[in-house]
C-alpha cells in the first residue's frame, strides 16, 4: 500500500484503512520514523492529516516528509493507548510528545533473607522480598531509611559484608544495629523488629504504635525497666512522625499531576501519596510535540509514565486529559482492583490539586529562567569568539589518569537547551606512554572524529580542549589531518593561580590568546562545559582503576580462573573483604577447597 517516497498518496492510502482502532506508524524515507499515533477509528484519524484543508505548519511540515504509512489493529482503544504509549517509549519519535525523565524510580527493599536487610533499591526487581514505592527521589527513600535504622533497628549492610562478620560493626556501636551477624539479638526479636518496619512501611503505623504500647506495659509489670523505657522512646517517636507526615484527606495510594505549559516548554509536577503519607513530588519536563495542549501532554505523559511501574488506586488531574476512557481503560488493565482516574475533584484533592499546579508553575518558570540564563551566555560566547551564528553544539575534552595509569579521556556535548547527555562518550586510552597527555588527546580525538569524517556523526561548532597551545596543537592536527574544518577549537588554559575566572583562552586558528575575566557570561558557560567535563572523566578513570584492580588482584594465583576470581570478590564484596577473609571462611566459597584457600590466603598476604 506505501506510495513511493516522494509521492506518498495519503487519499488513496485511507480509502481502504479500516474503521477499527489502532495504531498508526508514520515514516519518512530510509525508514526514519516521523510519529506514532494511536486511533479510535483509523480511517477518520489518519485522514485527517490528508483531507484537512490547512494543517499547522509543523504538521505539514512532517506530513510532506511522509514515506509510508504502517498501522496495527487492536481489540479497544484501551489497547491502542498502551501500544502507542510503549512504541512511543522505545522508539522515541521525532514529532511525538516524550517523557525524558526516564529514570526508574527509587524502592525500599526488604529481602528474603533469614535475617532480613532493608535497602535502596532501583532497577529490575529481581531479587526475593517486598518492595515498597515508588519514592520520588533517592534522598526520599535515604531519610526513610535513616529513620527505619533509628526506630526498628534492621541491618541495611550487603549479605557478603553481614556473613563475613566475628564482632559487631560501628551501626551496632551508634544504636542503629542490633548485630543479628553475631547473634546479639534473639532470632524472634529481630524477626518482631522486621515485622513492625514491614507494617510502618505499608502506612499501619497505628497497629504498629498499639502493638508497641502493649509491649511497653508489659515490660513495666514485669519490672524490665529498661526495655519498657525504650518502647517508651519508640512510640513517642513515630506518634511525633504520624503527625509529622499523615496527611488528611489523601487516598491511600494516590498520585496528583498538574500541567503547564510556557514558551514551548512544558512541565508535569507529580504528588506522591502512599498509605495516607505524603512522599514529596517530583518535576518532568516532556518533549513536546507539534503545538501539543496541557490536555494532549497530560495524557500521552501518563500513559507512558505507568508503562514502567505499578499505578496506585486512584490518579487524580487538575484537568481532562486527552483520551480519558481509553487512558483509564488502560490504567485499570494493569492494575489488579483498579484505577480510578480523576479530574474534577473538591476538598482536600482540589487542594493537591492546586498544589501539584502551583508546584509545576515555580518549576516551569525556573526552567524558563535558566533557559534564558543559558541562552545568554550562548551569545555571549558567539560574540567573544566573533562567530558568525550562536554555536548550535559544543563539545569538551578532558583527559584523567593517575600517575599515567588507567587514562581516560571524556567528551562532552553541550547545546543552548543544556547538556545533551546522550551524547556524552568516554575513550579508554590504549597503547601510549603513561602520562602522555598530547598522545592521550590524539587518540581521543581521532576516535571521535573519524566518524564525523565519515558523515556518520554530527560535527561541533566549538571544540573546547582543557589545555594550552600544545594540546590546541593536537586537536587542530587530527582535524586537518582528517579534513574537517569550520570546527573553531579554543583552549581553556588554567590561570597562574589556577582560580577559576582567570582562564587563558587559546583560539586554534590565529593562535590569539583571551582573557575574558570572571565577569564574562561566555567564560562562564566554558568553565561550566569544562568542570562538567573534567567531572565525567574522573568518573570514568575511577570506575576503571577500581575494576583493574579487582580484576588483578588474584590474577597470579595458579588454579584461579575468571569464574573463581568473580565467586570470591562477589562473595566478599571487593578486595578489602577478601583481604580480611581468613582460611575457613575462604572455604566456604563454592569451587575453593582448603588447599586453594590458604594459596590464596597466603597470596593476598605475602
Amino acid at each position: 500500500m506505501p506510495a513511493h517516497p516522494s509521492a506518498f498518496d495519503g487519499k488513496a492510502f485511507i480509502r481502504h484503512l479500516t474503521t477499527s482502532p489502532g495504531v498508526y506508524r508514520m515514516f519518512a524515507a530510509h525508514d526514519a520514523l516521523l510519529y506514532v499515533g494511536k486511533a479510535r477509528n483509523l480511517r477518520k484519524r489518519v485522514g485527517s492529516y490528508f483531507l484537512k484543508p490547512h494543517l499547522e505548519p509543523r504538521i505539514a511540515s512532517m506530513v510532506a516528509q511522509i514515506a509510508r504509512i504502517e498501522v496495527t489493529l487492536t481489540r479497544t482503544e484501551g489497547e491502542a493507548l498502551l501500544l502507542e504509549a510503549q512504541l512511543i517509549k522505545s522508539l522515541k519519535p521525532r514529532y511525538n510528545i516524550l517523557l525524558r525523565d526516564d529514570k526508574s524510580y527509587p524502592y525500599i527493599f526488604v529481602s528474603g533473607d533469614p535475617f532480613p536487610r532493608i535497602v535502596f533499591h532501583r532497577g529490575a526487581k529481581r531479587e526475593k522480598g517486598r518492595y515498597f514505592g515508588p519514592y520520588p527521589s533517592a534522598h526520599a527513600v535515604r531519610e526513610s531509611l535513616a529513620l527505619m535504622q533509628k526506630l526498628f533497628k534492621v541491618r541495611q549492610c550487603e549479605n557478603s559484608y553481614f556473613r563475613n562478620r566475628s564482632r559487631p560493626c560501628l551501626q551496632y556501636q551508634i544504636g542503629r544495629c542490633t548485630a543479628p551477624c553475631v547473634g546479639l539479638v534473639p532470632d524472634s526479636d529481630y524477626a518482631e523488629d522486621v515485622r513492625h518496619a514491614e507494617m510502618f512501611l505499608e502506612g499501619r503505623s497505628d497497629a504498629v504504635v498499639g502493638e508497641l504500647a502493649a509491649s511497653m506495659e508489659e515490660a513495666s509489670r514485669r519490672q524490665q525497666y529498661e526495655r519498657a523505657a525504650r518502647l517508651r522512646d519508640q512510640v513517642a517517636t513515630l506518634r511525633s512522625l504520624q503527625a509529622h507526615h499523615y496527611v488528611r484527606g489523601a487516598s491511600a495510594d494516590m498520585d496528583v499531576f498538574a500541567c503547564r505549559e510556557e514558551a514551548g516548554v512544558a512541565c508535569v509536577s507529580v504528588l506522591f501519596f502512599r498509605n495516607g503519607i505524603s512522599l514529596g513530588s517530583r518535576d518532568h519536563f516532556p518533549k513536546l510535540a507539534f503545538d501539543a495542549q496541557p490536555d494532549e501532554v497530560l495524557g500521552q505523559f501518563i500513559a507512558q509514565y505507568y508503562l514502567d511501574q505499578p499505578a496506585p488506586a486512584e490518579v487524580v488531574c487538575d484537568r481532562e486529559p486527552a483520551a480519558a476512557q481509553a487512558l483509564s481503560e488502560m490504567l485499570s488493565t494493569r492494575r489488579d482492583g483498579g484505577v480510578a482516574l480523576k479530574w474534577r475533584v473538591r476538598g482536600e484533592r482540589a487542594r493537591f490539586v492546586e498544589l501539584a499546579g502551583r508546584n509545576a508553575e515555580a518549576a516551569l518558570l525556573a526552567r524558563l529562567s535558566s533557559r534564558q540564563t543559558l541562552h545568554a551566555r550562548f551569545e555571549a560566547l558567539r560574540g567573544l569568539l566573533q562567530l558568525a551564528q550562536v554555536p548550535a553544539r559544543i563539545e569538551c575534552f578532558d583527559i584523567s589518569h593517575t600517575m599515567g595509569e588507567e587514562t581516560v579521556a571524556s567528551c562532552v556535548a553541550f547545546g543552548p537547551e543544556g547538556a545533551l547527555k546522550s551524547h556524552y562518550r568516554r575513550f579508554n586510552i590504549r597503547g601510549i606512554t603513561g602520562g602522555d597527555d598530547y598522545a592521550a588527546m590524539r587518540q581521543a580525538l581521532e576516535r571521535r572524529f573519524k566518524p564525523v569524517a565519515r558523515g556518520e556523526s554530527e560535527a561541533p561548532d566549538v571544540l573546547l580542549i582543557d589545555g594550552g597551545k600544545g594540546q590546541v596543537a593536537q586537536a587542530l592536527g587530527v582535524l586537518g589531518d582528517l579534513g574537517i574544518d569550520r570546527i573553531e577549537v579554543v583552549g581553556v588554559a588554567k590561570g597562574p593561580s589556577r582560580r577559576a575566572g582567570e582562564e587563558t583562552l587559546v583560539l586554534g586558528d590565529s593562535g590569539r590568546q583571551l582573557e575574558p575575566g570572571p565577569d564574562s557570561p561566555a567564560l562562564h558557560l566554558i568553565d561550566a562545559v569544562r568542570d562538567e567535563a573534567h567531572r565525567f572523566a574522573i568518573t570514568g578513570h575511577r570506575k576503571r582503576r577500581e575494576k583493574a584492580r579487582e580484576h588483578g588482584v588474584l590474577e597470579d594465583v595458579p588454579g584461579i580462573g575468571a569464574a573463581r576470581r568473580s565467586a570470591l570478590l562477589k562473595a566478599f564484596g571487593g578486595h578489602a573483604g577478601l583481604v580480611a577473609a581468613g582460611v575457613e571462611e575462604l572455604c566456604r566459597v563454592r569451587g575453593i577447597n582448603r588447599e586453594l584457600a590458604e594459596r590464596i590466603h597466603a597470596f593476598l598476604h605475602g
